[in-house]
């Protein structure tokens, strides 16, 4: 089993410019270059605003190129609960939002050519107990009543359908998801960004950024660029340099196994209709096919991703796969790798303005879909100066209760814990 990133393995990943000097001025610093960073730089440049993104490791490094391939609709909170605490406009907003993102994507791929192997498969989420299923025939009501969305369900009689694994107890499918190779497409979105005119700067790790009268000084450990505006778009990475959002954004670590080539009849087994397919649990199970791999993610370990992180959570995934798909049991695991996801303490993605910057932050796991979308109309928002008119600029970013919090997430441990107590009482 190597500790290295499979999708990493199917693409050349862009380097970007990591010898040449910085340009000296810009309109727009973008720092970070995964979806988001990538989605805006495209969007400005294309507008024939000069834009550099600012990479602290390699372009497309961080999540964007480690994570599921997973392009979800809905947010991380389930819709019930935003409608309950935002109300129906505003839930509605959002939830459009989140198809336009799944159509932003799929126009992304179509116009650049990329080639990351987009499908509107579908998700599955699959119901862990009973009590599960009878919440989801709920959902199903709420979606059409509230949305005028369909989603169906999947009995659990009727399962062999769309899964190879008797442990679950019905389901729901939402066909508007899709899936793709991340690696893949980060990079086209790298190439686009370049094509249409962005800078692309790796080994641009930003050690500061200041004011001088209007503009800002954005100081990196390959020189500094003076820009009119700053866009911060560095997710579950975002670090002591945007102090006021690093204590908003929780960093958890994500992880993956891929499994050695199955038979085809096996992967036809395992995954009939090749959905995008996770559990219903807080501590949740992510899993999908691609190329006849079984690719099983989930939060195993809630630290980021380290060399003992990665290690430990091998084994839980393993674990957990062969709890659902037994006729694994044999297979080879040949890769496993981690990546850290960006979490809000209200679980809601958010973007707007602060210290004068722009951000694009808190995905929790729907980043594929939301960065890029976010990537580009948060852009449009800042050339039109009304981003505070942005759907996801409407409510409140809120810290750490009582200021308990640093951006260093001691409390990792007990969340982890708490969300696995939730699972064994519910």
């Amino acid at each position: 089993m190597k500790q290295r990133i499979y999708w990493h393995d199917t693409v050349d990943m862009p380097e970007g410019d990591s010898a040449s000097p910085l340009p000296d001025r810009v309109a727009v610093a973008v720092v970070g270059s995964g979806f988001t960073g990538l989605s805006a730089a495209r969007t400005f440049a294309k507008r024939n605003v000069k834009v550099a993104v600012l990479e602290a490791e390699t372009i497309g490094w961080g999540a964007s190129s480690r994570n599921g391939g997973m392009v979800l609709t809905g947010l991380k909170l389930p819709m019930q609960a935003v409608l309950k605490k935002y109300g129906r406009e505003t839930a509605r907003r959002l939830f459009q939002c989140s198809l336009d993102s799944v159509s932003a994507v799929e126009q992304m791929v179509r116009e650049e050519k990329i080639d990351c192997g987009f499908t509107r498969a579908g998700h599955l989420l699959a119901a862990n107990k009973p009590k599960h299923f009878d919440a989801l025939k709920e959902e199903v009501e709420f979606m059409a009543r509230e949305f005028d969305h369909e989603v169906r369900l999947v009995a659990p009689g009727e399962m062999q359908h769309e899964i190879g694994s008797t442990i679950y107890h019905g389901a729901l499918v939402d066909e508007a998801s899709g899936g793709l190779n991340p690696a893949r497409y980060v990079a086209g979105l790298a190439r686009a960004a370049q094509n249409a005119g962005a800078s692309l700067h790796a080994g641009a790790r930003v050690a500061r950024i200041r004011r001088s009268g209007t503009r800002f000084v954005v100081e990196t450990q390959r020189g500094r660029v003076e820009a009119e505006s700053v866009f911060i778009a560095t997710a579950g990475y975002t670090g002591s340099v945007t102090k006021s959002l690093q204590r908003k954004i929780v960093p958890i670590g994500s992880f993956i196994i891929a499994t050695e080539r199955l038979s085809d009849d096996l992967a036809r087994e395992l995954s009939p209709k090749n959905r995008m397919i996770f559990d219903y649990k807080h501590y949740l199970n992510y899993f999908r096919l691609w190329d006849g791999r079984m690719i099983f993610g989930g939060r195993a370990a809630f630290f980021p991703e380290n060399k003992n992180t990665i290690a430990r959570s091998a084994e839980i995934l393993r674990r957990e796969m062969i709890a659902v798909y037994p006729q694994l049991r044999d297979v080879k695991v040949d890769y496993v790798w981690g990546g850290t996801l960006d979490f809000a303490f209200d679980m809601m993605t958010h973007a707007g303005e602060a210290d004068g910057m722009f951000y694009a932050l808190g995905y929790a796991g729907h980043g594929v879909a939301m960065g890029t979308y976010l990537g580009k109309t948060v852009a449009e928002a800042m050339l039109a100066g009304n981003i505070r008119e942005h759907p996801f600029a409407q409510f409140n970013f809120p810290a750490a209760p009582l200021g308990l919090y640093d951006g260093r997430p001691w409390f990792l441990p007990l969340a982890g814990l708490w969300y696995k107590i939730l699972d064994w009482v519910e």
